[in-house]
């Protein structure tokens, strides 16, 4: 039941996702922001872990699931240093998870030929 749970919710996120971008003019830059966002608000007010607990990795890996970790981590450095952990918690938890994108986004473009024009 949790693989029907996790492909149900997963489907559905992107569903809503190429609604937003068929039916607004909304940029995918712009609709990936507004995934972290939600996912950072749903962990501001407690929704997102029972979420979590349903839907597992359809609510877990895509975007909203960057969104609770950056606001995990600025939750927990505010404790631990006050107003500066608002800036430092939130790269200091989504370090790792960016500098994978990064590294292995070089890395893709080193073997593919990209096609962009100059």
């Amino acid at each position: 039941m949790d693989y029907i749970n996790a492909f149900c919710v997963g489907g559905l996120i992107c569903a809503l996702v190429q609604i937003l971008m068929e039916k607004t003019k909304m940029m995918p830059g712009r609709i990936m922001v507004l995934l972290v966002v939600t996912g950072a608000v749903l962990s501001a007010l407690g929704w997102y872990e029972p979420f979590l607990e349903f839907a597992g990795a359809g609510a877990g890996v895509p975007l909203l699931g960057f969104g609770n970790v950056l606001m995990k981590g600025v939750r927990e450095a505010v404790e631990e240093q006050g107003f500066l952990g608002l800036f430092a918690g939130g790269l200091k938890a989504g370090a790792v998870g960016t500098s994978a994108a990064l590294i292995f986004g070089y890395l893709a473009s080193l073997i593919f030929k990209p096609k962009m024009k100059k």
